[in-house]
């Protein structure tokens, strides 16, 4: 059996080792400000969460709290990056495709340094990504997949839903999707329930605790946000409770910046942010709906800044994509980093490269890394094959959804495209593999002789010639 898929093991060693040296060269974890301290200090007080991320990842992280150790939350995430390839390998061998194929479709997970890097830090991307591919995986596993595998393929994308909210609506389309391919009553109900239960569940605790029957707070800001890009409230014309969210002169190199900029017109109305989320979501759709063309001009513009080859510094305060350095990273001196500090004990520090492994990494990390014309290549194939495999067309819409939703509702940024990548590879693999099949068989067709019924007049020898 392993002579069979001795590709995907030599890749997974390789992949395993690349990991451990990601390890010994960054100690103990990325710990980044805001996300991480706030991850870490609601798995220490498990409660639902008001903040822009629901607490699906800080459960997790409660479930590893008794080892009290950060080493241990990233050194699962690298096993889950593993994880994530093995599914994409078998998936594909499922379906039909050749070891080789289905081995280079999980290569770009395995190998980029951007996936290095997100797995050793205490961010919610890696188990994000890691529910997806297999609630994919567990409803693409065969065209009509047994009901309790289609139940759990619809817990997978409601647990990533909780996770980052972006996969409510992939669990949207996939239902949507399936229904058109006539997946089955049965098989429909059980995506259908298993994917609404947890995100209910949850909504109704936060509705206990925070008195909102929602899966996180702050979407009206951040839609808000994203609106500063374009809105004209001449053409608007808000209600006067809403006036004071209009652009009010303060600039920002990108929609997101707006949610922290202490000038924006939201954070200088009485209550700032965290007080008006109703009311910016209301003035967001109302801009969205006066500007239709606009809005999508501005989602367009930077669902763009995923393919230039040299990755484009947005906003223009970062440096995108490549993050292997040498140094000390210190924490911040701050009341919720003493509490997480109190909480974890001494994992929680600050982070130091060593070398010569941080050395090997950041030269690794130029040549192992997915370019944005690779990016629009993949995303082509998949969607052409999608014509004509059907498979393909599944993780396609979710890769897309995965790619053009956050811009939509708030922003571009270089982290949230990374997700996108292995499931638009998987598609790419099923996409290219129906293609081929296709360009076979039409060759097939040209290559046969013609049926006796078919031959021409000329061809057939007159009865003159018969007698003769």
């Amino acid at each position: 059996m392993i002579d069979r898929h001795r590709l995907i093991v030599v890749l997974l060693v390789l992949a395993a080792v690349l990991r451990a040296v990601t390890m010994a060269g960054y100690s103990p974890a990325w710990l980044y400000w805001y996300d991480s301290f706030s991850y870490l200090d609601v798995a220490a007080r498990p409660r639902p969460s008001l903040g822009f991320h629901p607490s699906g990842y800080p459960l997790f992280l409660w479930l590893l709290r008794p080892l009290r150790d950060v080493t241990v939350i990233v050194g699962v995430q690298h096993l889950m990056g593993l994880g994530i390839g093995l599914m994409i390998y078998a998936v594909l061998r499922r379906d039909g495709l050749p070891a080789w194929g289905a081995a280079l479709a999980a290569v770009p997970g395995l190998f980029d340094a951007s996936f290095l890097r997100l797995e050793h830090a205490v961010l919610s991307d890696t188990l994000f990504l890691f529910l997806v591919v297999a609630g994919l995986a567990l409803l693409g596993w065969s065209r009509r997949p047994p009901v309790g595998m289609c139940a759990a393929g619809g817990a997978a994308l409601a647990l990533a839903a909780l996770t980052r909210t972006i996969a409510a609506p992939v669990l949207i389309v996939v239902l949507l999707l399936l229904a058109v391919r006539r997946f089955g009553v049965r098989r429909l109900a059980a995506v259908a329930v298993a994917g609404a239960l947890p995100l209910v569940a949850y909504a109704t605790w936060n509705a206990g605790v925070n008195g909102r029957f929602t899966l996180a707070g702050g979407e009206g800001v951040v839609l808000w946000a994203r609106t500063m890009t374009f809105a004209d409230c001449s053409v608007i014309k808000p209600p006067p409770e809403e006036a004071p969210l209009c652009p009010n002169g303060a600039y920002q190199s990108a929609a997101s910046e707006y949610v922290w900029d202490p000038a924006a017109s939201l954070n200088r109305m009485p209550g700032g942010r965290d007080g008006n989320n109703d009311l910016a979501r209301s003035f967001a759709i109302r801009a969205i709906v006066a500007q239709p063309l606009d809005y999508l001009r501005a989602v367009a513009r930077d669902t763009a800044l995923t393919f230039p080859w040299t990755p484009v510094r947005h906003p223009e305060r970062v440096t995108p994509a490549f993050g292997f350095s040498r140094g000390e990273w210190p924490l911040r001196d701050d009341a919720l980093v003493r509490r997480v500090r109190r909480d974890y004990g001494p994992s929680v520090q600050a982070l130091r490269s060593a070398e010569p492994y941080a050395g090997f990494l950041m030269a690794y990390q130029y040549p192992a890394y997915v370019r944005g014309p690779m990016i629009a290549v993949i995303l082509l194939l998949g969607g052409l094959g999608a014509i004509v495999r059907r498979s393909a067309l599944l993780p396609w819409a979710a890769a897309m959804v995965l790619l053009v939703g956050p811009v939509a509702v708030l922003d571009f940024d270089h982290r949230y495209v990374l997700p996108a990548i292995p499931v638009a590879c998987l598609a790419a693999a099923l996409g290219t593999a129906g293609l081929v099949d296709t360009v076979r068989r039409h060759r097939t067709r040209r290559a046969e002789p013609a049926p006796a019924s078919a031959q021409t007049f000329e061809s057939r020898p007159s009865r003159l010639s018969r007698r003769a």
